[in-house]
């Protein structure tokens, strides 16, 4: 069976104010916003950018979308996870003070920011699913503790998973810093002494005591070690080191079945939007922009595989090339055609225009 998904076109570089007057109308004459409930702590996830790149959705757009959730009586926030690889977003304190940088204030949006993983990104929770990988996944635990998600995704290419969208923003963006982990890891930590200050941090956070003293260096037990990324979270000085190979189509499968655990902890309770808009051949967290194609418009859907799977129908229909030809060439589509395999949400999608 299909799911729908509403289309919003827009125009190559469309004023911001034209397009969100639409999107104001499509959304004050559909039904999209009717699982949000009086009192619903809603969360509204979306990617706060990279210092210096503005390809990120404008904190105008989720101004909107925040109204409309308190138009139904529920209390939305923004909210984000921590980053496996060091820099500005790799803990929610300067997560958050780059989200305010980027606009992303009370003011603007109307909404605070709560990071959803805690201040060092260890605040899980376990999800059952019935993956072909996992039947167990981890996600931020903030999910298991709100009554609705609603899910802005900056439509990008990208050089590892393909294509960046719904099913890599919550699957990637809303695990936990150990799920992040063993998406991309194949091993597990080791120090590099050279960068070790023997600051001790990593051996007071060890869940299981397997970091201790060596030569005046710290040294990672790898018996003992659970590959739970505590020591990369709470080193400064780079010093933790992982493995990062894995293999294109295998990561696209973990984003997936993490994606699927999101979804069994919010059940109906969703609601996914890609922008179509300033599409780049990389995705936001890449030191640079480059746009790849004429803005294509906004998706609405309660379905993150149809979504996914609309989006790149339209982009390559548009552009008439592939995504491979637009971004990187690496195999794209096993995002979507993993869902399938492990009846994930539907790639058969009705295409319904919002205006």
């Amino acid at each position: 069976m299909s799911a729908k998904v509403y289309f919003l076109e827009t125009k190559d570089r469309e004023n911001i104010s034209d397009v969100i007057e639409r999107l104001e109308a499509f959304l004050k004459k559909s039904d999209i916003f009717s699982f949000v409930s009086k009192k619903d702590l809603v969360a509204v996830k979306t990617h706060f950018g990279e210092k210096k790149i503005n390809g990120f959705i404008k904190p105008e757009f989720l101004e909107v979308l925040g109204r409309f959730i308190k138009d139904r009586g529920g209390s939305p926030f923004l909210t984000e996870t921590s980053t496996l690889y060091r820099g500005d977003r790799s803990n929610a304190i300067d997560h958050i003070k780059l989200a305010i940088d980027h606009g992303f204030t009370i003011e603007k949006t109307g909404m605070p920011v709560i990071m959803a993983d805690g201040i060092h990104g260890d605040e899980e929770v376990e999800v059952d699913i019935k993956g072909k990988i996992y039947n167990k996944v981890k996600i931020a635990a903030l999910l298991s503790k709100v009554q609705g998600l609603v899910v802005a995704t900056h439509f990008t290419g990208h050089i590892v998973s393909g294509f960046g969208g719904t099913l890599k923003n919550i699957g990637m963006g809303l695990a936990s810093r150990r799920g992040k982990m063993i998406q991309h890891s194949t091993s597990k930590p080791k120090i590099k002494k050279k960068k070790c200050t023997a600051c001790g941090e990593c051996i007071r956070w060890c869940p299981v005591e397997a970091i201790d003293y060596k030569d005046g260096k710290a040294e990672i037990d790898q018996e003992k070690c659970i590959g739970c990324a505590e020591c990369l979270a709470v080193c400064r000085f780079d010093a933790v080191v992982y493995n990062w190979s894995e293999s294109y189509e295998k990561l696209q499968q973990k984003i997936t079945e993490h994606a699927m655990g999101v979804s069994e902890i919010m059940g109906d309770k969703t609601l996914y939007i890609n922008f179509l808009t300033s599409i780049s051949k990389d995705c936001d967290c890449m030191g640079t922009y480059e746009k790849v194609m004429p803005d294509v418009g906004i998706l609405f859907s309660n379905d993150p595989v149809a979504i996914d799977s609309a989006s790149l129908h339209l982009i390559e229909k548009r552009s008439g090339k592939k995504l491979s030809e637009l971004s990187h060439n690496i195999p794209y589509r096993v995002q979507l055609d993993h869902s399938v395999d492990i009846g994930f949400g539907t790639v058969d999608f009705e295409l319904v225009d919002a205006d």
